[in-house]
């Protein structure tokens, strides 16, 4: 289908971004590299009088991995993720998640912040950022702001970020000892059924800690801190993993699409995480 007519706009500033957005209102989206709102102009399922294009605006680039954190700019695509070699040995989970989207066309134009910022359920990235214990920095009339990840994401395209603010990076602690990402879809460039971002430190032959996190199991990415809680203390044995895996199925909330019924997602969610656990532990 083709989008309902928009007035487009390419600003070079971000000062020159939320004037539009003032300027507009709830008339006004911002697009990043588009892979989520251009589908949903086209299917006439998002009516955007007014675009709002972020890729000449200065200042939104670039990973830095300083004093212990990482920092990426929004405008940072999947592709810099997988072929940046200092983020790589800094932080391979999120390598193996960005080989996991979509497909290389897609990667070469999808940012970490359009992924991050709109609340779509089914983009892999706002999972892994709560699993990491992300902050968002959002940037708007009154100045900036940071959220945790844990708490940006409040319903299906609901997030804390108002109408006039644009989120401009996301930063977090180095993460150390095992991770995984695990994801089962349908086909290549589909989103995921369920998938699990893990990350594990071990102490003494024990998880000392866990982080889990579910993408496409609710109307928002799922952080299951009783999952992670269920993991500590235990040699990583079967019945650990299985206390996990049913302490997530009580955190998820899954609806039934084309993806599935009910049941066959929180099968499926229960068979991932426990390949993630398990890689993760390996890896610890």
């Amino acid at each position: 289908m083709i989008p309902a007519a928009f007035d487009y706009y390419r600003p070079t500033k971000v000062e020159d971004v939320i004037a539009l957005l003032e300027e507009h209102g709830d008339d006004a989206r911002v697009m990043a590299g588009g892979h989520s709102l251009i589908p949903m102009m086209k299917l006439r399922m998002a009516d955007i009088p007014h675009l709002i294009d972020l890729q000449d605006v200065s200042g939104l680039g670039g990973i830095s991995i300083e004093g212990g954190r990482i920092k990426l700019g929004a405008m940072v695509t999947q592709h810099e993720l997988i072929n940046h070699d200092g983020l790589a040995a800094a932080a391979p989970i999120l390598r193996e998640t960005a080989l996991q989207i979509a497909d290389p066309q897609v990667r070469y134009m999808g940012t970490i912040g359009g992924n991050v910022a709109n609340g779509d359920p089914g983009n892999d990235m706002p999972g892994l950022m709560q699993c990491l214990d992300a902050q968002i920095e959002l940037i708007g009339p009154g100045g900036t702001r940071s959220v945790a990840a844990r708490d940006y994401y409040e319903a299906a395209y609901m997030t804390d970020r108002a109408d006039d603010e644009v989120l401009i990076s996301v930063s977090f602690a180095v993460p150390t000892g095992g991770y995984a990402y695990e994801k089962q879809k349908r086909k290549i460039g589909d989103y995921a059924t369920a998938a699990a971002a893990v990350q594990i430190n071990k102490n003494g032959g024990q998880i000392a800690s866990a982080s889990i996190a579910m993408t496409n199991l609710s109307d928002v990415p799922v952080w299951s801190e009783s999952a992670g809680a269920a993991l500590v203390g235990t040699g990583c044995d079967a019945n650990a993993v299985k206390a996990a895996a049913a302490a997530m199925l009580g955190d998820i909330d899954p609806s039934e699409d084309n993806r599935g019924p009910v049941a066959f997602k929180r099968h499926v969610a229960g068979i991932i995480l426990s390949r993630a656990i398990n890689r993760a532990w390996e890896r610890a």
